[in-house]
């Protein structure tokens, strides 16, 4: 077994296979329904019926980052062997997961169970990036690569990893309150198919006019990072399997190799992207 666990969020979107071949724990957000309930992303697997509740609901539902509880209880099981814990998680700057996390480090550092020698790693980014970082650092673990150079190697990996997506609309963006710098785009853009990333909030990149133009961006977005040597990808979607499947066969030729792991969005990241969204992200493969 490897002396540093990694540990990640639900945000990341990992398949459970790859999560279980690469010895990560993922530790669930939650999603709200107002005040009449609250669900754990990971146990809600019916997409469609997910989005057919927000379009009746009166009011979007809210989302929320796993508890203090939560973190203790994926740290302290993997502490106990006396290894380190490395937890990589969804931007600081879109949800308060990395601090939940540090919390709890600090508790069982109080606690005498080994909380110091856990290293919370702020993505900066969301879904893909998340789970990219997040196997950068599960493969140097693997490799015998100690703590602290396991922190360095994951952190090194997001300084060179880069993602866009795409969207069908910004109105789920705008009724879930995280449009961030892409409110300029609101009202006569509306429309239009917008492709933003992640480097700490969500930034716009440019607009396009039509689904097929925005395919089209995604495969040139493919090239560049290919021509970058940016060559470890992956591909995410939004109730848009056939599109993500495009995607992908168009990316195998350009990469050269198979995406470390195809995966849809689940309803933490759902609810603000909406259905139809696209996205590709890519790291260069010295770091895997």
């Amino acid at each position: 077994m490897p002396s540093v666990a990694v540990v990640t969020d639900t945000t990341a979107y990992l398949p459970a296979e790859v999560a279980r071949r690469e010895g990560i724990t993922v530790v669930s957000l939650y999603v709200l329904f107002g005040s009449e309930r609250t669900e754990r992303e990971s146990e809600i697997k019916d997409l469609p019926a997910f989005f057919e509740e927000l379009r009746s609901a009166e009011s979007m539902p809210t989302t929320s980052q796993p508890s203090v509880g939560d973190f203790v209880a994926a740290y302290e099981p993997l502490l106990a062997g006396g290894g380190g814990v490395v937890s990589v998680h969804i931007s600081e700057g879109l949800s308060g997961t990395v601090g939940a996390a540090r919390q709890a480090a600090e508790q069982l550092e109080r606690e005498e169970k080994g909380g110091e020698r856990v290293r919370v790693v702020d993505s900066a980014t969301a879904a893909g990036g998340i789970g990219l970082i997040a196997l950068t650092a599960a493969r140097a673990a693997a490799r015998g690569v100690e703590l602290e150079e396991v922190v360095d190697h994951a952190k090194r990996a997001r300084a060179e990893y880069k993602m866009w997506f795409a969207l069908d609309t910004l109105e789920f963006l705008r009724r879930g309150g995280r449009i961030g710098a892409a409110s300029a785009w609101i009202g006569s853009t509306m429309k239009v198919k917008p492709i933003l990333t992640v480097e700490s909030t969500m930034a716009p990149v440019e607009r396009v006019r039509t689904s097929a133009r925005m395919f089209e961006r995604m495969v040139d977005y493919a090239q560049q990072r290919h021509a970058s040597g940016a060559d470890g990808w992956v591909v995410q979607h939004c109730t848009a399997p056939d599109q993500a499947q495009r995607l992908v066969d168009r990316c195998r030729d350009i990469f050269g190799r198979e995406p470390e792991f195809v995966s849809e969005l689940g309803p933490v990241m759902s609810v603000h992207a909406g259905p139809g969204m696209l996205g590709l992200a890519s790291v260069p493969t010295r770091f895997l």
